[in-house]
């Protein structure tokens, strides 16, 4: 296109932006006005994807990371033919793919945004698969507006991207001055964002962004710059075109007040259609693995803490399929994921102390095909809960792993206790919980892993703990394992990973003073195993849930839900951390929280005694 159609382009777009949003009485066009000029150069010069095939590997990405300004992302899809009028002018309705911020309900976008500062994040995942896995030329684009740039999460992604040489990733910053209720923090300063780019490694190039020669020269020099990623610094004016709205505050997130006004002065309704470069052929190099997994082994008495348990298993995944990926928070010698890192290398990403980017990361690889394994501590999993949500938002399936769970850890204290993320992962929709309790069962659970779909989530222990289980025993996702039996018990001991040995030695006790304790162990949180937890209740009359987390959301919770839909309930106890850990021995934190086995035997005989009373 000559550089006048492409203004005229840039035009279109933000009459169908402004179309949109109208049509929905909702939405935000003055953000995908601003940015038009930038999306149309991008379109018709530059971007290489085929709308017929969205899942040819040799795609260039783009990530709207300003999710707001969809109705720009949806009128950019109607030029290249990829929607029609009809369907965007159903922008916002039940049922319509266009929703007011872009999912995966459309084939050409890979992630959902919408939380700001997320975009960048995980297309350095993806561009980091292009680098290393797939080994092809494709490119990664950032649509990300000013305001998110006082993400922390954004400048993770920067200096994760420098630090790789991501000269296939460009950032376009759409510097437009307004955020939602005013001035963002630089406004214009284009030279503020350029020296905090520069700080980390990038390369910049500060542009006129309603200047389309100007904007195409950039993406140009993005293209030819190596080892580098490149920023493309836009000046831009929010509402641009429109004498009512441009540049003024207050607008931020309405249709305009006078559309038809507005698309008059913006020229009128366009049709026209870009043909779309089409991307070089090419196949992913990556060999893909696709023999059984055999997990390690471990025979019933050796002592091993599920961690390492964990890390065998997973590098014996990775070894018999070629796509499993891992990536660590500077923690693998503790979660052992470095066991993986020595077999594989070269599927191993090292993300630093950056648990937001560890997440996004295995996000951006999942949409380039990758199977990732997340792993840190389960206590700083939480600061990226965010991510968390959105991953599932974005159909994502990624797994994490979050080991040193509960006050079990010992003498570290509170702050590296995961004794929140079983209930963080359960709110996830669509997420899988598993907690295993010994080797064998965590070996199978990692395997298992690869083929669910969703948000899947691992808990593993620090503390070497005795294996109960033979190295064949199956554990289906969704099951339990009823550990200790008999037809004269009267409660049933409800626990998972730690709490699941203390459980037996309880129950030992317990039969030696004449009750009778039923042991289940609810490897599966989530979905959890409601027709033996019923069969249990029915049986015995009481349960007693015991969990190395917090009472909220966590292990008697989900056995809680069983009953609540109208099943008969049984009289239940739950036994969890309610006090504030220090440091102390495994033991005595176990004892101090009241879930050892001195705890659970104490109040299965209190239990029992007021069912008898």
């Amino acid at each position: 296109m000559q550089y006048e159609e492409l203004a005229e382009l840039a035009q279109q777009l933000r009459v169908d932006a402004v179309r949109a949003a109208d049509a929905a009485g909702s939405g935000h066009p003055t953000s995908s006005m601003s940015a038009a000029d930038l999306a149309a150069v991008l379109l018709a010069h530059h971007l290489r994807f085929d709308f017929d095939h969205p899942e040819h590997p040799g795609n260039d990405r783009l990530v709207l990371s300003k999710g707001h300004a969809s109705p720009l992302l949806y009128a950019l899809y109607r030029a290249a033919g990829a929607v029609d009028e009809e369907e965007l002018l159903g922008y916002r309705t039940l049922g319509s793919r266009l929703e007011g911020h872009p999912t995966p309900r459309l084939p050409w976008v890979d992630t959902a945004t919408g939380s700001l500062g997320q975009g960048l994040p995980v297309a350095v995942g993806m561009a980091l698969a292009g680098q290393r896995l797939d080994r092809l030329p494709y490119r990664v684009y950032v649509l990300s507006g000013d305001s998110e740039m006082a993400e922390g999460s954004v400048w993770e992604a920067v200096e994760h991207a420098a630090y790789n040489h991501l000269d296939n990733l460009t950032l376009v910053v759409d510097v437009n001055r307004l955020g939602q209720r005013g001035p963002t923090r630089h406004e214009h300063d284009l030279d503020a964002y350029a020296r905090r780019l520069h700080a980390f490694g990038w390369h910049t190039v500060e542009v006129d962004g309603h200047d389309v020669q100007a904007v195409d020269a950039a993406f140009a020099e993005a293209r030819s710059t190596t080892r580098k990623p490149t920023a493309i610094l836009a000046r831009t004016r929010k509402g641009r075109g429109v004498e009512a709205v441009e540049d003024r505050e207050g607008l931020h997130g309405k249709p305009l007040p006078d559309a038809d006004e507005a698309i008059a002065e913006l020229g009128g309704v366009r049709h026209t259609r870009v043909t779309v470069q089409a991307p070089p052929d090419g196949k992913v190099t990556t060999a893909v693995g696709d023999t059984t997994p055999a997990p390690p082994r471990w025979d019933p008495g050796d002592k091993v803490a599920t961690r390492d348990a964990f890390g065998q298993a997973l590098a014996a995944v990775g070894a018999a399929r070629g796509r499993v990926v891992v990536l660590d928070a500077e923690v693998g010698d503790s979660t052992r994921a470095e066991v993986f890192a020595k077999e594989h290398p070269e599927r191993y990403f090292e993300c630093y102390i950056a648990e937001q980017q560890l997440v996004a990361g295995a996000v951006g690889l999942a949409a380039r095909g990758y199977v990732p394994y997340a792993a840190t501590f389960a206590a700083f999993l939480t600061r990226a809960h965010d991510f968390v949500r959105m991953a599932a938002v974005s159909r994502a399936g990624i797994n994490l792993v979050g080991s040193h769970a509960g006050v079990a850890i010992g003498p570290d204290g509170p702050s590296q206790m995961g004794l929140e993320d079983i209930a963080m992962l359960r709110s996830v929709h669509g997420s899988t919980v598993l907690y295993p309790c010994d080797a064998n069962q965590t070996a199978r659970l990692t395997t298992a892993m690869a083929d669910l779909d969703g948000i899947r989530y691992l808990r593993t222990s620090r503390g070497g703990t005795p294996v109960i289980y033979g190295p064949d025993e199956e554990f289906p996702v969704g099951g339990s394992k009823v550990l200790r039996r008999h037809d004269d018990d009267k409660v049933t001991i409800v626990a998972a990973g730690v709490t699941v040995h203390e459980a037996l030695r309880a129950a030992d006790r317990l039969a030696e003073s004449g009750i009778r304790a039923r042991v289940i162990d609810l490897y599966s949180v989530k979905p959890v195993d409601a027709e033996t937890l019923n069969e249990a209740a029915g049986q015995t009359g009481c349960l007693l849930t015991v969990e190395d987390h917090h009472p909220e959301g966590g292990i008697g919770d989900a056995v809680a839900e069983v009953f609540a839909d109208g099943r008969p309930a049984p009289r239940m106890a739950r036994l969890a951390v309610r006090n504030m850990p220090g440091s102390a021995t495994p033991e005595e934190q176990l004892h101090a929280a009241g879930i050892d086995a001195d705890s659970i035997a104490a109040a299965v005989t209190l239990l029992v005694e007021r069912v008898v009373t």
